[in-house]
C-alpha cells in the first residue's frame, strides 16, 4: 500500500480504538463507527457492515470532505452522512467515535437525561451531556438531529441510537466516549440507591473556575450556554 506515514499510523489507530470499543463492551461486534481526518485530504472512516474487533487498515476507507470514496472499493460506514455533518459543523475536531454504551443508551430509552450537573469532573470538562432528538439511523434525519448541538459539544447523546463524541484525536474521542458511559452507569446506580443529588449552582461556578487553573479547553455545555437546563445558570466561564 501506498500510504503516507501519517495515514498508516492513523489507519493504525482506527482499527485500535474500534477494537477498544468492542472489548470495552461499548458496540457490538458490527456496530458503531469511528474516523478520522487525515489532514486535507479527507477522512479515515471504517468501513460498512466489518467485525470491529477484527478489522485490519487496509479495510479502512478513505472519502473526501463530501462522503465520497477517494480511492479503492471499500464502502464507508453507512453513517458517514452523521461523520461528514459533525466535521463540518466543528472543523476544530480531527476525530470522531460513534456506539452504543449500553447504559447511555438505556437511559434515552426510558426518556432520562444525563444533562445534570451530578459528578465534578464532568462538569469541569464537558459540562453536561446533552442528548438529541431521534432521527432515524442512516439518513439525513440523523444528522439534521444533532447538527445544532454538536456545535456546543463534544458530546451528544443519539436518542436510541447510541453515542457520538467528537475530539482533537482518536483517543481523545474514545475517552469521551467512556466518560458519557462512565457517567451514565453511575447515575443508574444512584437512581437505584434512592435518587440522584444535583450539585448547587454555586459548586457548579466553582468547578467552571478552575478550568484555566487546570487548562482545561474542552467545549462544555455549560460555557457555551448548550444542552443542560441548569437551575442557577447561565454560568460564567473564565478565559
Amino acid at each position: 500500500m501506498s500510504w503516507s506515514d501519517e495515514e498508516a499510523a492513523l489507519r493504525g489507530a482506527v482499527c485500535q480504538v474500534a477494537r477498544m470499543a468492542y472489548d470495552k463492551g461499548l458496540i457490538t461486534n458490527v456496530d458503531g463507527n469511528f474516523s478520522v481526518r487525515l489532514g486535507d485530504r479527507g477522512i479515515l472512516i471504517t468501513p460498512a457492515g466489518a467485525p470491529k474487533a477484527f478489522l485490519s487498515p487496509e479495510q479502512i476507507a478513505h472519502i473526501d470532505l463530501n462522503g465520497n470514496v477517494v480511492s479503492g472499493d471499500t464502502r464507508p460506514s453507512t453513517e458517514v452522512t452523521m461523520h461528514v455533518t459533525a466535521y463540518r459543523e466543528r472543523p476544530d475536531m480531527r476525530a470522531i467515535c460513534h456506539a452504543h454504551p449500553k447504559h447511555a443508551v438505556a437511559f434515552t430509552l426510558a426518556g432520562l437525561s444525563l444533562d445534570l450537573c451530578v459528578i465534578p469532573e464532568v462538569v469541569v470538562t464537558l459540562g453536561t451531556i446533552p442528548t438529541a432528538p431521534y432521527g432515524t439511523p442512516g439518513t439525513q434525519e440523523l444528522p439534521d438531529s444533532l447538527r445544532e448541538t454538536i456545535r456546543c459539544s463534544d458530546v451528544v447523546l443519539l436518542e436510541r441510537h447510541g453515542a457520538l463524541t467528537l475530539g482533537t484525536s482518536l483517543i481523545d474521542a474514545f475517552r469521551k466516549l467512556e466518560v458519557i458511559e462512565h457517567t451514565a452507569t453511575i447515575l443508574y446506580y444512584a437512581r437505584t440507591l434512592g435518587g440522584v443529588k444535583e450539585l448547587s449552582p454555586e459548586q457548579v461556578q466553582k468547578l467552571l473556575d478552575t478550568r484555566a487553573r487546570l487548562g482545561v479547553k474542552t467545549q462544555n455545555t455549560l460555557c457555551s450556554k448548550c444542552g443542560a437546563d441548569v437551575d442557577g445558570g447561565p454560568y460564567d466561564c473564565k478565559p
